[in-house]
């Protein structure tokens, strides 16, 4: 189920995977999260994905407060879709991750759709040089033995506390079997299409980049959901533009930033989000494919629009 030739852009600013360390340009402060979503916006993406940092030493933050003085300024000053994680940190409670969504009521929310291992640790070796803030390192380790849990009671939670909200959700499936518990859902009526699926490619301990798994998600969701969804990837780390350039193609939506990939090329650091939006854009429109502004992703996701959110 998506509009003709019109793609809609995600950009998720800073997410909760990569630390301060890792790159100068991830932002941290409410000033930077702000800055970076308006850039992201202005480069040509509809919808922005957001978490929120300690700006003192850039750890994850999923307090509503932390929330509030970027999402309000980023409000004022563009049209641009809002969207909080529920997903927040592995090292966090549901009821700690879904408390900015359920207070602040976005338009969109993200939602994991299962517990699983997710690896960070692989990237301590890849970071050559020393970790600015002692909490770096040990986050990153301990995804070795820890895991991102989203059971059914805590999906069933998150969907339950947002439901008067009328805020839709960013449903992120990072396997086969993430669809088949979103079917689940939605059979019991807990979440309504349509569905915005995002597809996450790449994340060691769900499923991987090839090209072939990028087919494969397609197709089951096609045959769970019809008409009933849009489809939207992204890839992580390197896999980046070659995931988003093939869903495009396929017909699909894409999501890039700094949450999920540092890079703009092999060794290059991507100065902004904005950087990587632009660059996704060109192969959209390189694809004979038109980008979809805010109000026409509005109007494909069935939002309830910028007015009725509580920031």
């Amino acid at each position: 189920m998506a509009a003709k030739n019109k793609v809609i852009i995600t950009c998720a600013v800073t997410g909760a995977i990569h630390t301060p360390s890792m790159s100068p340009h991830l932002p941290i402060t409410p000033q930077q999260i702000a800055d970076a979503a308006l850039g992201a916006a202005e480069a040509g993406a509809a919808v922005v994905h957001l978490h929120a940092r300690n700006p003192q030493d850039g750890r994850p933050d999923q307090t509503p407060e932390a929330f509030l003085p970027f999402v309000k300024v980023i409000k004022q000053a563009s049209n641009v879709v809002i969207n909080l994680t529920t997903g927040g940190a592995p090292t966090m409670l549901v009821e700690e991750r879904v408390r900015p969504a359920a207070t602040l009521k976005p338009e969109v929310a993200s939602l994991n759709m299962g517990t699983m291992n997710f690896g960070l640790y692989p990237m301590i070796p890849r970071y050559k040089g020393k970790f600015k803030y002692d909490w770096e390192e040990p986050y990153l380790e301990g995804s070795k033995k820890g895991m991102f849990k989203n059971t059914f009671a805590d999906i069933e939670y998150i969907l339950t506390t947002c439901s008067e909200n009328n805020t839709r959700f960013e449903i992120e499936c990072y396997d086969i079997g993430h669809l088949y518990t979103l079917r689940h859902f939605l059979d019991r009526g807990l979440i309504k299409a349509p569905l915005f699926i995002q597809s996450v490619f790449g994340i060691l301990g769900g499923i991987g980049a090839h090209p072939e798994d990028v087919m494969q998600m397609k197709r089951t969701a096609d045959r769970l959901f019809g008409d009933q969804y849009h489809w939207s990837v992204l890839g992580a780390g390197a896999n980046q533009m070659r995931v988003a350039a093939m869903a495009a193609s396929m017909g699909g939506n894409v999501r890039v930033g700094l949450e999920d990939s540092l890079w703009i090329g092999p060794g290059k650091l991507a100065e902004s989000n904005a950087q990587q939006v632009t660059r996704v854009c060109q192969i959209i429109e390189g694809l004979g494919l038109e980008i979809a502004s805010p109000d026409e992703a509005r109007e494909i996701l069935s939002l309830k629009g910028g007015d009725k959110v509580n920031f």
